[in-house]
């Protein structure tokens, strides 16, 4: 990234300083633990016999979506998501193994059996619902930033240059769309500038080769508050959708993540975790699978 857009070393290394969302090795974890919880026996029987003989669970994770799932100095994933994950695995009885994949291989490697679980903010749409299961057990909108001080509308985008994600629905769905709608009325397109990681898409508007990002409301929310003003809300959040954690399609492991999810919810551990980390908003009372397709 550095050499294809001619950035100087020093230049990124001061920019990287000064938004924690795009360096996730020095982007920090709220203090303080909460206690995950022990095994339980009868959620434990519902997982699939491999992995229950295993004793652990693959799961890939993009981890460069903070405060969500990102690494912290040691390279370890780590996030509200892992905290949650790290509850829900204990309930089951398995270790979770967390293997960090580029986003838009995480579900080719779950059909491809590599992976278990795929845990990277997936929104749960239909389309996706075609290769694979969601756990729901989050609700997330997107929301746009902007540098300090530049006023960027969502709805008044065309021509602008906005930085995704690569296999985001931000640069699958939402921008796509708003692109189609500008060169419908005659109006130039926006140019969507997709990069493999959040945090290099977050880079590219600190830097100025970006009018905005596009991201899930948390991400967003996270990346204006470590930015040291550098970065502002562009608008207010819109298109709220579930979360969902990937499975293989029709895998007794659906189930059993589902129900440990909202064991996890009953007796008061995903609110403290959620609490810990600030994005309760978006916390749920139920525990779905495939919430896109169901409603």
């Amino acid at each position: 990234m550095r050499l294809r857009y001619g950035i100087p070393l020093v230049a990124l290394a001061a920019a990287l300083a000064l938004s924690g969302c795009v360096n996730n090795t020095t982007a920090t974890a709220p203090s303080g633990k909460v206690d995950t919880g022990t095994k339980d026996s009868a959620l434990a029987a519902l997982l699939p016999a491999a992995i229950a003989s295993s004793g652990t669970v693959q799961v890939g994770v993009d981890a460069t979506y903070a405060p969500n799932e990102y690494k912290d100095a040691n390279g370890k994933a780590i996030g509200w998501d892992i905290d949650l994950f790290d509850a829900v695995s204990a309930r089951l009885g398995v270790k979770a193994v967390y293997n960090i994949a580029g986003f838009d291989t995480i579900i080719p490697n779950i059909t491809g059996k590599k992976f278990d679980v795929g845990l990277s903010s997936f929104t749960d749409t239909v389309d996706r619902e075609k290769q694979v299961d969601f756990v729901n057990y989050y609700s997330a909108g997107i929301l746009w930033a902007s540098p300090h001080g530049k006023s960027v509308d969502p709805d008044s985008a065309c021509g602008l240059k906005v930085a995704v994600e690569t296999g985001t629905t931000e640069e699958q769905d939402e921008l796509p769309a708003k692109s189609k709608t500008c060169t419908d009325a005659g109006k130039a397109a926006i140019q969507i500038l997709k990069f493999d990681g959040q945090d290099q898409a977050t880079n590219a508007v600190v830097l100025g080769q970006a009018d905005a990002m596009s991201a899930d409301s948390p991400i967003t929310d996270y990346a204006v508050a470590k930015s040291g003003g550098k970065l502002e809300a562009a608008g207010k959040t819109f298109e709220v959708a579930p979360y969902g954690v990937a499975v293989d399609k029709g895998s007794k492991l659906g189930v059993a993540l589902q129900k440990a999810f909202q064991a996890i919810v009953d007796d008061g551990t995903y609110t403290k975790i959620l609490e810990k980390w600030g994005v309760q908003d978006g916390g749920l009372k139920s525990i779905t699978i495939n919430a896109a397709a169901n409603g």
